[in-house]
């Protein structure tokens, strides 16, 4: 399945709603990790999804129109040499 970056951006004033509602999936606020503290009001998170709209629907709802969501892959030195052929 493919894995999925999340970037959830939030306001200052949007902050502990944000939280409350990320904290009622405790599994999620687990995995999360947060900028809130140093300033940076957003969220990030790797999801596992079927696409990047499942990927999204996993926020809570009034963070999905805002979030950033890159579908994340690896490459072997295999392919990474084969890059430099290209």
């Amino acid at each position: 399945m493919p894995e999925y970056l999340l970037e959830s951006p939030h306001s200052k004033q949007e902050c502990l709603k944000a939280l409350d509602e990320i904290k009622e999936d405790p599994e999620m606020l687990d995995q999360f990790r947060f900028g809130c503290a140093a300033g940076e009001h957003t969220g990030w998170i790797t999801v596992q999804a079927g696409n990047q709209e499942a990927a999204r629907n996993m926020l809570p709802g009034f963070l999905r129109d805002k979030a950033r969501v890159v579908e994340l892959g690896k490459f072997t030195p295999e392919q990474i040499e084969s890059l430099h052929r290209m």
